[in-house]
């Protein structure tokens, strides 16, 4: 850990964290709840369901804080034309990051070039406002992160992403570390699932996450026991 990284504080921390809430059952209250955190505790940016961003819009206008939606989520088995259209209607509706999950099933059967096409799309569609793709690392080989890293970089895509939180697993260390060494300085790294207090907040920091996907961003910040979920 850099001296640099050791002195981070929870303020340093908030600006990390992708402040998220994406259960089904999520009301339009708890969205408002978490909107209100997220400028109290001045996170980067909150991320929700696209059916949410109006009312984060409204509560959110004035501020810097960011709306991130997530696309294809949580299984990314849609097809690529559903993700377009679903990025272009999340900008549309005020979003300002894309969240995409990638593929998994092109992914397990090596079909490298729909893997590519499926992030281009999403990218191009997206004109200029960051692509995240979520990999889902857990259900990955080495030898498939690596892969899907390396397209995600050709195809344009500004993160990879570890997980969507919804399907067990979630960020390790060695995932991040293996996924920053991929992408390097071409593309950032953002650790969700899992990551619920500040001490594995700054590990995931300091394997080179330059963000943090959780609902548990209250917590990580004021030192409370982090609850469970994404």
């Amino acid at each position: 850990m850099t001296s640099d990284l050791k002195k981070l504080t929870p303020e340093d921390i908030a600006q990390y964290i992708d402040h998220t809430l994406l259960k089904p059952e999520a009301t339009r209250a708890q969205i408002q709840k978490l909107c209100e955190e997220a400028l109290v505790h001045k996170f980067y940016a909150v991320c929700v369901n696209s059916s949410m961003i109006s009312v984060c819009k409204e509560i959110l206008k004035n501020s810097a804080v960011k709306i991130a939606a997530v696309i294809g989520f949580p299984l990314g088995a849609c097809d690529t034309s559903t993700k377009v259209f679903e990025t272009t209607r999340a900008l549309n509706l005020g979003a300002t990051e894309i969240d995409m999950v990638v593929h998994l099933g092109a992914v397990k059967s090596q079909d490298w070039s729909y893997v590519e096409k499926d992030i281009k799309d999403v990218v191009m569609a997206a004109q200029g406002h960051p692509v995240k793709v979520i990999l889902e690392t857990h259900m990955l080989t080495e030898e498939e992160k690596r892969k899907v890293c390396e397209i995600s970089l050709h195809a344009g895509a500004h993160f990879v992403k570890t997980s969507t939180g919804f399907s067990g697993g979630g960020a390790t260390v060695e995932d991040v570390t293996l996924m920053k060494s991929i992408v390097q300085s071409k593309a950032q790294v953002k650790a969700s699932g899992g990551v619920r207090d500040f001490d594995a907040a700054v590990k995931m920091i300091t394997a080179g996450a330059t963000r943090i996907g959780t609902s548990s961003g209250v917590a990580i910040v004021t030192g409370q026991a982090g609850k469970t979920g994404y």
